[in-house]
């Protein structure tokens, strides 16, 4: 594993755990859902939001990139 793929992985971890841990508080505070339901659909909420890094091998060396879903097209970070 690469530097940059090593980076890639952290920054899409820590998106991906802040927006889990702050959509379970949300879910859990209002609404009424109980029990498994309230990390199940954190889960889903902050896979379908946490933005996608990916560490890719191009001509000029190794780029990290973003995609994201309220970002059009792919960034180059």
């Amino acid at each position: 594993m690469t530097k940059l793929q090593l980076r890639a992985f952290l920054y899409q971890l820590g998106s991906f755990a802040i927006l889990f841990i702050s959509f379970r508080f949300l879910i859990f505070k209002y609404t009424d859902l109980t029990g498994l339901f309230v990390p199940f659909t954190a889960f889903v909420v902050g896979t379908i939001l946490s933005p996608k890094f990916q560490a890719v091998k191009t001509r000029d060396g190794e780029k990290l990139f973003m995609s994201w879903l309220f970002v059009k097209g792919i960034k180059e970070l």
